[in-house]
């Protein structure tokens, strides 16, 4: 008999890559979501595909099905997005918390979370551990993501701790590939769809705030081996490639691997905006023997190569990261 496994936020860039690999290793997928941010084109070669069940449902409604493992990724991931409706965005990660929680609860299922590296907020130690608080603003624009991801950490250990519920946490730093939206306003695929189309490339402050990129491929197979790994290692645990980088050096490496003549323009640095982000992680190499194996450049250009298939289709949003 097939593991089954539901995704929710399915159909965004990193759930639809998850529903891959989970349907590459026999599983039967249930793909959840409510396309606020996901699409149908990251899905649409799956459809057909008697072990893959697509579902538009909205996750802070209660949802019910027979499964073995929840990847709970439903949630705007990006600040353009986040804050269109931060009231919802709040409630997605908590009410979906709860739903998914109760889901797990009730099916013994194994549960993961997709939380965020901004749990840690504007950090004041560098690089990010596990055992740091952080430093988040509880009033500000992006605070709807960043406190709505810490209380479904919250949720998630309390249902651990009282109901014994199987969990995983994840937190995930900057991650970009193939099926990134290209309006989604992160600054990997505004920096590629600027230079692809000859625009000025924006960047928010001096440029000189750093980030971390982490290809999809090696952010899933973290996902895997944090789903498979022992009952005793709940989390959070950080997922990202510890390679740092400004944005002026991710804005001059677009660039020259589009061949683009567009020049680096500025603007005001927005509200809360982290100057420094890059993972520690120690944890996932000893307990999880996880690393990220593909580079920069190398990711880089497979992202680029398919946004040089879509770029015609997208009119153009502004960067943040």
């Amino acid at each position: 008999m097939k593991n089954r496994a539901l995704v929710t936020g399915g159909a965004g860039f990193l759930g639809s890559h998850l529903c891959d690999r989970l349907l590459s290793e026999g599983y039967d997928v249930i793909c959840m979501d409510n396309f606020f941010t996901g699409q149908k084109e990251n899905i649409a070669h799956l459809i057909g595909n008697p072990y893959f069940e697509l579902v538009r449902h909205d996750v802070t409604l209660p949802y019910f099905c027979e499964v073995d493992e929840i990847y709970n990724l439903a949630c705007p991931a990006s600040p353009v997005h986040y804050q269109f409706d931060p009231v919802q965005t709040t409630k997605t990660s908590v009410h979906g918390a709860i739903n998914m929680l109760g889901l797990a609860k009730r099916t013994k299922a194994r549960i993961l979370q997709a939380s965020t590296s901004e749990v840690y907020g504007d950090p004041e130690i560098h690089p990010q551990v596990e055992s740091y608080w952080g430093r988040v603003n509880p009033v500000g624009i992006r605070s709807c993501y960043d406190e709505g991801k810490r209380c479904a950490e919250t949720l998630f250990f309390d249902y651990y701790r009282q109901n014994q519920v199987d969990i995983k946490v994840v937190r995930i730093f900057n991650t970009y590939g193939p099926r990134m939206h290209p309006n989604d306003g992160r600054v990997v695929s505004n920096f590629i769809v600027q230079a692809l189309r000859g625009e000025d490339l924006t960047i928010y402050g001096d440029g000189s705030q750093t980030r971390s990129f982490c290809y999809a491929d090696d952010l899933i197979e973290g996902f895997r081996r944090m789903m498979q790994g022992p009952a005793d290692f709940p989390g959070p645990v950080n997922i990202g490639n510890p390679g740092e980088f400004t944005m002026l050096e991710l804005a001059e490496a677009v660039i020259r691997l589009t061949g683009s003549k567009a020049k680096i323009v500025h603007r005001p640095l927005p509200q809360d905006d982290p100057k420094q982000r890059r993972p520690d992680i120690s944890l996932a190499e000893e307990k999880l023997g996880w690393k990220p194996t593909v580079d920069l450049e190398a990711g880089l250009q497979r992202t680029i190569e398919y946004f040089r298939s879509v770029v015609g289709n997208v009119s153009n949003g502004d960067a943040r990261v």
